[in-house]
């Protein structure tokens, strides 16, 4: 699918929405009594003062385009321009209660004490090395709850679990971190043409061990035209957590927990921190901007098949364009709680996480080796003493069995591969195509019949690509 943006002055220069706007560094303090000891109560989502038990009411992001269907251009929160490589972290505050200085080193952390009079101060106006983003999503799910849900994966686990993991397991050990990511809006217009088949009959030709089941179709010229919203697609911002396909980390368990509920971030505010860990943006839109749009175009040719009902063996696109008429991107932190585990003997770092809104959980188990290999050894002699026992029976008569028998011969090697997968999850990612919001309009079908094709020995069509996904390898 090729991915045009128009070329207008509008697209080409970005609009900057200063999401920031109002918000002041140094003491954010109670409008009742004046503390500035603020922390999230999780059981409202509200931040808290922990003095009068005041709850805050949440400040949304203003300034951004909330009807995507109007988007033109590109529109860029500040929390979301590029990086300055050689900004200071570092940032030294002057304490509006005793005068002391308090230093404060963004890299690590956006807030700190001052150490004469205790009052909290917080970075909340935006700097340019990616600390400060535009929106964040609040914990909603506290510790007990992700212990719980950590320990509940694990547990359904433990039998091919490393010997050395389940001496060590400790869900306490769960961290609760807002890790960066950008959120993306489109309204984008896409057209897709290409070729369908709808299945005539289904009939077999041969006998015994030279039967062949064969199909007939009818072939379409097929053409989708449509507008195409998109809300919330979300990427990380990480450069580490971008790679998922990492050989000594398993950074696709946490691309996996997605999607957020990214409508309901509210303005950043560093009080929301407190209590819990972060990572710092460090990737620009530039880089993104590819992932993005090859997320978008799975998202719209997955979009499509609900007016292609009809062609059950599939369609071939071989024309497909999606013209970008607006895009806008905001940097968020959202909540993830996150259980780690190094395993020295291979240098891998396993996860399990929990999303902080969903409770959606995936995870990578550190694998004992050598009991899932006997096991499936095991496992594989069965499977052949059953097909030594049922081989006279499956091959006599001709029977259709008789093609089948063999399958007993496979039983090791899929039980060995469905265990491996069950700990390991290495193909777990985030379904993009199907659970980011969008929504289509306009549609516009043109389909002709061109005729028919007889004999064909595959079940779906040749070249069929309506079902692929692109995005999430990139």
């Amino acid at each position: 699918m090729e991915l045009n943006n128009q070329t207008n002055d509008a697209s080409d220069i970005p609009k900057i929405v200063q999401t920031d706007a109002g918000s002041k560094d140094g003491q954010y303090k109670c409008t009742k009594c004046g503390a500035t000891d603020i922390s999230l109560n999780i059981n409202t989502g509200l931040l808290r003062c922990n003095f009068c038990r005041h709850e805050f009411e949440p400040e949304k992001v203003e300034g951004l385009e909330t009807d995507i269907s109007n988007l033109e251009g590109r529109i860029i929160g500040s929390g979301a321009k590029d990086i300055v490589a050689d900004t200071n972290d570092v940032l030294t505050f002057k304490c509006s209660s005793c005068g002391a200085e308090v230093v404060i080193d963004t890299a690590s952390a956006l807030q700190a004490r001052c150490h004469w009079c205790r009052n909290t101060l917080s970075v909340n106006q935006q700097i340019p090395n990616g600390a400060v983003p535009d929106a964040v999503l609040p914990f909603k799910l506290k510790k007990e709850e992700a212990k719980a849900e950590i320990e509940k994966f694990v547990g359904k686990r433990k039998f091919f679990a490393h010997p050395q993991f389940k001496k060590e397991f400790c869900a306490e050990n769960v961290m609760g971190v807002y890790l960066p990511y950008m959120v993306v809006d489109i309204n984008a217009h896409a057209n897709l043409s290409g070729q369908g088949e709808t299945l005539v009959r289904t009939y077999t030709r041969g006998q015994g061990n030279n039967k062949r089941t064969y199909y007939d179709a009818d072939l379409y010229n097929v053409e989708r035209d449509f507008d195409i919203v998109v809300e919330g697609l979300t990427v990380e911002s990480s450069s580490d957590k971008l790679n998922n396909k990492a050989s000594n980390k398993t950074n696709n368990i946490i691309n996996s927990i997605m999607p957020f509920d990214t409508e309901n971030s509210v303005k950043w505010n560093a009080n929301y921190l407190k209590g819990f860990t972060s990572e710092k943006r460090d990737t620009n839109i530039d880089r993104l901007s590819y992932i993005v749009k090859t997320q978008a175009k799975d998202i719209s040719r997955h979009k499509a098949n609900s007016s292609l009902k009809k062609y059950d063996r599939g369609v071939a696109w071989s024309k497909e364009n999606l013209n970008v008429k607006g895009e806008q991107w905001k940097a968020a932190y959202l909540p993830v709680w996150l259980y780690s585990y190094f395993q020295r003997n291979n240098n891998m770092l396993h996860y399990v996480a929990v999303n902080a809104r969903t409770k959606e959980t995936m995870g990578s188990i550190p694998i004992n080796m050598l009991k899932l290999f006997l096991v499936s050894a095991l496992v594989e002699v069965i499977g052949f003493i059953l097909w030594i026992i049922t081989a006279p029976f499956l091959t006599s008569n001709d029977s259709e069995e008789g093609n089948i028998g063999w399958l007993f011969l496979l039983l090791g090697f899929v039980f060995f591969g469905v265990m491996y997968a069950r700990y390991r999850n290495r193909g777990a990612r985030h379904y993009h195509e199907k659970e980011t919001i969008s929504t289509i309009n306009n549609m516009q079908a043109n389909d002709s019949y061109v005729g028919r094709r007889t004999g064909m020995t595959k079940s779906r069509m040749e070249g069929a690509n309506n079902l692929a996904v692109r995005g999430s390898t990139v």
